[in-house]
């Protein structure tokens, strides 16, 4: 398993991870911002919530007597591949003044949450944010509220389509071989298919990647994730760090 194993929904129907996917990853991480001050934040800017501990208890609600599930910190991508690990990262929903931090989860179903204490995470602000609308398969990257980008994408087919809702970069990956369909970087995103429970031997993670042929671009044509132009996905690789908010409108 390879880089199908985080963007496992991401392959259309003509060219699936099969057909030449890369055998291995490299995994990136941007560096990290400074810690977020205890203020008010600007409207532009988002929270990434990383781990710090070991193993992150994740609680259904603040001050529970057990934790519903238990994150393992780093993560592994790839089994077996010591070098695949990545930071337990997570987009903030809530930030309580008793110690308790409410984040996104990147579980089945899409959007679900849980509470982690604030010990056991470092905050740090995000100015970046993407916006993703599938019926004009256009996709936007602003910073600080302007747009530093917009483009056309390749999207889900009918069969196959793009779960929309409020997700999150949680991986990034470069791609050994930058001419397969993920073209030379990939972001694994929070979400999951809503039609597929599994693909390639994955749970059919999504995401945002680049492409092998241009031409695809603009049409629906995926298994869920979303294809953008190499260029920019290189660029915006340099410059979008784990945590950044996607919005997924229809």
């Amino acid at each position: 398993m390879a880089m199908v194993v985080a963007l496992a929904a991401c392959s259309s129907g003509h060219a699936t991870a099969r057909d030449g996917g890369p055998s291995s990853v490299a995994v990136t991480t941007s560096t990290r911002p400074a810690r977020a001050p205890a203020t008010t934040l600007p409207a532009y800017l988002s929270l990434a919530a990383q781990a710090i501990v070991p193993h992150l208890s994740v609680f259904d609600t603040p001050g529970a007597p057990a934790p519903a599930r238990v994150l393992d910190n780093p993560w592994l991508l790839v089994p077996h591949q010591p070098g695949s690990t990545v930071p337990q990262v997570f987009l903030v929903e809530t930030r309580r003044t008793d110690g308790w931090v409410r984040v996104l989860l990147p579980i089945r179903p899409n959007g679900s949450s849980g509470w982690v204490r604030a010990r056991d995470v470092t905050l740090s602000p995000i100015a970046f944010r993407i916006r993703i609308e599938l019926s004009a398969h256009r996709i936007t990257v602003f910073d600080r509220g302007a747009a530093n980008y917009t483009g056309p994408i390749a999207d889900g087919a009918p069969a196959t389509p793009t779960p929309v809702g409020h997700y999150y970069i949680r991986v990034l990956i470069k791609a050994p071989n930058p001419n397969t369909v993920y073209g030379p970087y990939a972001y694994g995103l929070s979400s999951h298919s809503d039609t597929l429970t599994s693909f390639d031997g994955g749970d059919a993670e999504t995401g945002i990647h680049g492409n092998n042929d241009a031409s695809v671009l603009g049409t629906s044509i995926t298994h869920g994730c979303i294809r953008i132009d190499n260029t920019e996905i290189t660029r915006l690789a340099n410059l979008l760090p784990l945590g950044t908010p996607v919005d997924i409108n229809p």
